[in-house]
């Protein structure tokens, strides 16, 4: 896999009910996999309590302050309990691999 860079920033999480589950904050790494797909995981920090709403959906949405709209699932895991942090994996929305800068 070819490291793309980062996409670091704020947005917001969504389903697709249109349930807000309000301000997060991202970190993903982007990757080019060995089929040539961009493909992107990483963390989100958000409130506890929006978390375990939000955690276990398959609808969600993070809509960046960038304009992106970024599909993800969670990876099935979740920092420490009472944490607001979890693994994501994005499942599409992600730029072309031109559009990447390394940081």
């Amino acid at each position: 896999m070819q490291y793309l860079g980062a996409l670091r920033g704020e947005g917001t999480l969504v389903g697709s009910d249109g349930q807000s589950f309000g301000h997060v904050d991202y970190d993903i790494d982007g990757f080019v996999s060995h089929t040539k797909e961009v493909v992107g995981s990483g963390e989100l920090q958000m409130p506890p309590e929006a978390l375990d709403l939000a955690f276990g959906r398959t609808d969600l949405v993070l809509q960046t302050e960038g304009g992106l709209s970024l599909a993800l699932r969670f990876s099935g895991k979740r920092l420490a309990n009472g944490s607001g942090a979890a693994h994501v994996d994005i499942t599409a929305g992600l730029p072309p691999r031109q559009k990447w800068r390394r940081r």
